[in-house]
């Protein structure tokens, strides 16, 4: 165990480089804003509330103070040595090499079937306009369209999320306050029913019991994914000193408002017991609201955060590809950049597999949307607890005197991350206790194994692959 401070090229060295810095703090800001508004809650939510009612609003309120912790944690770290890719980079300095290489080719898999996830919600509203056009077709169009937005350049792609955004946020606020004026004035058909009391009115606030409301959690995580991305765009922010805790501060806010709230109000317009299974609630709600046009406004802006999500995950899947790449844990070809700074490779490859979401919406388009959000949930829970056990082992070291801390340090020190790992295992035991969502826990049983293969077949060719950095956890002792 040794006490001496670590100053070595561990905390400047930039696995980044070559990137172009072309994202703004006015584009950051609303990636991470954008980034908790998703399809998990416009599409997903509404077989959750056939589930658990009224109760789903507290799901999501204690869920969100989770990610929080995460992000906090997270944020620590990225203001300790911001870079791209960073979850990888942060599990193989505190954890050792294999971590790092399992978590970011998890990472890339979470963003790939999310990929998919997002494709299939966005066939499903294009439905609501044109019946006849088949599911794959759509989400073949969108694939394509997309993939040329993130082989442009990064400056791109950050404009494109920077309006997709801004869509779903207004929309929301938008929402929320016409939702208030049917509560308030009664205005509409809907105004003749809605009522607060419709939160406990219909079986009590937990109509279908407290287990039925836990067993959401998956789903309700699944909606959270993304909010990390703000990590990953590290590498690619003109002043992540500023930008970073800025967006992070801001999470609390946008959970309380743009989940909490819009459920909330929802809910006390249309009573919990009209909403069903593979419907937006949210455009239910305005066709009963009566307002002209409003479902079809309000299924346009959950299309819209469907191809924000599914064009995040074409930005981020590259970057992690490349930095696999980078140390050695891919192959060397994702490490090259194209003309306009972008890993056009890493993004060709990863829209290769996106496109499997395109089969599935041809075989089972009914039950193509409930298979890959159970798999990007479990590999979604493995990289926030990567990024959990990674910010315990850099407190310590920083207690220690090994390593210098964070301008952004979390509040509490690593308690709230232990908070943090507890609630995400006892998730995990949730999706093993279901049997409808245990099969990803055997997909990603067998991603371990391809995934431990490989990694022996890299240790044979480049054996120094191990002995790169000591772990941290081998320090502490």
């Amino acid at each position: 165990m040794t006490s001496e401070k670590v100053t070595d090229t561990a905390v400047t060295d930039t696995p980044e480089e070559g990137y172009e810095r072309g994202l703004g703090s006015r584009q950051v800001q609303m990636i991470a804003i954008g980034g908790a508004i998703g399809v998990g809650l416009f599409l997903g939510a509404g077989a959750n509330i056939a589930k658990a009612g009224p109760s789903l609003i507290l799901m999501y309120a204690l869920a969100g103070g989770i990610i929080f912790f995460i992000m906090r944690a997270l944020g620590e770290l990225l203001l300790y040595r911001p870079v791209s890719g960073s979850f990888a980079e942060y599990s193989r300095e505190f954890l050792g090499p294999f971590f790092g290489y399992f978590t970011g080719w998890t990472y890339w898999l979470m963003w790939v079937v999310t990929g998919m996830a997002e494709l299939t919600a966005a066939a499903i509203y294009v439905n609501y306009w044109f019946p006849a056009v088949p599911q794959w077709v759509t989400a073949l169009v969108f694939l394509v369209v997309l993939f040329g937005v993130n082989l442009i350049s990064v400056k791109l792609f950050g404009e494109l999320e920077f309006w997709f955004s801004m869509v779903k946020v207004t929309a929301l606020i938008g929402m929320i306050v016409i939702g208030l004026g049917v509560l308030t004035f009664g205005f509409s058909s809907a105004g003749d029913t809605a009522a607060v009391s419709n939160l406990w009115a219909f079986d009590g606030f937990f109509p279908k019991g407290v287990g039925s409301s836990l067993m959401t959690l998956q789903g309700v995580m699944f909606a959270y994914l993304a909010v990390e991305l703000v990590g990953v765009t590290a590498g690619e922010s003109q002043d992540p000193e500023k930008t970073l805790p800025k967006a992070i501060n801001t999470l609390p806010w946008r959970i309380a408002l743009f989940y909490v709230g819009a459920l909330t109000v929802i809910l006390c317009v249309v009573k919990w017991t009209e909403f069903a299974p593979g419907v937006s609630p949210f455009v239910a709600a305005f066709a009963k609201i009566g307002i002209p046009a409003g479902a079809g406004i309000v299924n346009f802006v959950v299309l819209t955060a469907a191809l924000s999500s599914c064009n995040s995950g074409m930005y981020s899947t590259g970057r992690m590809l490349r930095n696999l790449a980078d140390s050695g844990e891919a192959p060397a070809v994702f490490r090259r950049l194209s003309s306009t700074k972008t890993p056009a490779f890493g993004i060709t490859v990863s829209v290769l597999f996106m496109g499997i979401g395109v089969i599935l919406n041809y075989v089972v388009p009914e039950k193509a949307f409930g298979y890959v959000t159970s798999v990007a949930t479990a590999a979604g829970i493995w990289t926030w607890l990567m990024i959990l056990i990674s910010h315990v082992l850099y407190r310590r070291a920083v207690v220690a005197g090994r390593l210098p801390a964070s301008s952004f340090p979390a509040p509490g020190g690593s308690a709230f991350s232990w908070v943090a790992i507890a609630f995400l295992l006892f998730v995990t035991g949730l999706i093993a206790y279901d049997a409808d969502s245990r099969v990803c826990l055997y997909v990603m049983a067998g991603w371990a194994v391809a995934l431990g293969i490989g990694w022996l077949v890299l240790k044979g060719r480049n054996p120094e692959i191990t002995a790169r950095r000591e772990p941290e956890f081998e320090k502490v002792g």
